[in-house]
């Protein structure tokens, strides 16, 4: 590996005698990772469904190593039930407490490994939004959220600054997966090199600072923050996390269970005049001594009794609008209406929580539901993937080598054993996919297109 010399340097004297042992893991194979998406299935299920081998990672329940496979090309992924995330990067989401109800906020969220996680954690309940700064990112963040089949998310394409003048004291998590100089990929990736050589451990640093700026005031009392970052340098870890809270004194570290292969945060790596009690209780994940890439990890708390700020504004909604959605709901699906609709133009959507979003730039307001159309309304491929195969009256299912399947997913039509006419949930054994529209004997293809193999 062709490591910058002043890097080298810097490691050398940061290590001690585990430089060695540092330098020597870079001969390591990349550890791979897949997690359960346990709002569709759990762990123990999805491993006997996959035909890898898969072994756990010891810091996340839902996480497993796989080797030579090709998850991404396996039908399973595209019905949601995993999503492919570097195994050291499954430690922020797996550590941070959230409870039935939270609002949470991943402030630089795509392409959404820690979303997703953190939505399968919420099981549906409160409200998760996922932004990123970069319009181009949160297409592939969107995706993501939607192919997971989250519920409860909103997608927005916002600075932290802005996020801040709309969520004052609302959230009860925010996730800051910094922005960083990247020293934990330089093994899996030598981009991140010479990125490293381009964006300076002191321009991140400054990224850093304001996030955490902005994070702070989003904050309810008794709320936490999750810090991490995939680099190994003290100044965009530990030591921006002592500067933070010598500056803020309503926040304070918390602890979390480091038995998994975590290692105290290095006081002794932080070049301050003053470094605040219990400073350790930060983690690091170190690729010399788990397999992963490396990690670290702050939890960060703020004191004082929860406020509960509300920031919900539903609009009134001419209900004869929404006849023709309730019609199909009666027709096709065992489950009642949504609640908090809104309809932007012809699109409906179910907002988690009611949030008002005036005055932010939104890329999905929330669970995105379908179209209203001519006397009709058309469900989304989105609101397919939110549904359970027992959500609907009629479903079609296809097992893992049926040729239908490889044609539903490639968009084709073709003919179907049914004499129902009409929508029709499609699945991958018991877990959605899309939605057909069966006439005569045939499948009229609504998987997206966007989404086909």
């Amino acid at each position: 590996m062709d490591l910058p010399i002043k890097y080298i340097e810097k490691m050398k004297n940061l290590l001690g005698k585990d430089f060695d042992a540092y330098i020597k893991s870079f001969e390591d194979k990349n550890y791979q990772g897949l997690r359960a998406n346990t709002l569709k299935i759990s762990p123990n299920d999805l491993k006997n469904l996959l035909n890898f081998n898969l072994t756990p990672i010891p810091w996340c329940d839902a996480g497993f190593y796989y080797e030579d496979e090709r998850p991404a090309k396996s039908p399973y992924y595209n019905a949601g039930l995993f999503y492919i995330q570097e195994p050291s990067a499954m430690s922020t989401g797996a550590m941070l407490p959230i409870s039935a109800g939270d609002k949470v906020l991943d402030m630089c969220a795509a392409p959404g490994g820690k979303s997703t996680q953190i939505a399968s954690k919420l099981n549906g309940t409160g409200v998760l939004v996922t932004n990123d700064i970069s319009a181009t990112r949160c297409k592939a963040l969107l995706k993501n959220i939607e192919i997971n089949g989250v519920c409860n998310a909103i997608v927005t394409n916002e600075t932290p600054k802005n996020l801040a003048k709309k969520f004052k004291g609302y959230f009860n998590k925010i996730i800051i997966d910094a922005p960083c100089s990247g020293e934990g990929m330089f093994r899996k990736d030598k981009d991140a090199i010479k990125s490293w050589e381009t964006h300076k451990t002191e321009f991140c640093c400054n990224l850093q600072r304001e996030i955490l700026y902005y994070a702070k005031d989003m904050l309810d009392n008794e709320g936490i923050i999750a810090y991490s970052t995939c680099t190994f340098a003290p100044e965009e870890n530990e030591q921006m996390i002592n500067e933070f809270l010598l500056k803020n004194d309503d926040f304070e570290l918390i602890d979390f269970d480091k038995s998994s292969g975590f290692e105290n945060g290095r006081k002794e790596w932080i070049n301050a005049d003053k470094i605040i009690d219990g400073i350790e209780k930060t983690g690091r994940l170190m690729p010399y001594k788990v397999k992963g890439e490396g990690h670290f990890l702050a939890l960060i708390r703020k004191k004082g009794n929860k406020k509960n700020q509300d920031v919900s504004k539903i609009k009134e909604i001419n209900k004869k609008e929404l006849l023709d959605m309730e019609t199909f709901f009666k027709e096709n699906l065992n489950i009642p209406m949504y609640n908090n609709i809104e309809i932007h133009k012809t699109s409906v959507f179910s907002i988690p929580n009611g949030i008002d979003l005036s005055g932010l730039r939104v890329v999905r307001s929330g669970f995105y539901l379908g179209e209203i159309k001519t006397k009709r309304f058309e469900p989304s491929q989105a609101f397919a993937m939110g549904l359970k195969k027992e959500d609907a009256k009629h479903t079609i299912s296809f097992n893992i080598d049926d040729e239908n399947l490889t044609r539903y997913l490639k968009g084709e039509s073709f003919a179907v054993n049914t004499n129902k006419d009409g929508w029709h949930l499609i699945c991958i054994d018991k877990y959605p996919i899309g939605w057909g529209k069966v006439q005569k004997g045939r499948l009229k293809n609504k998987y997206l297109a966007g989404w086909r193999i």
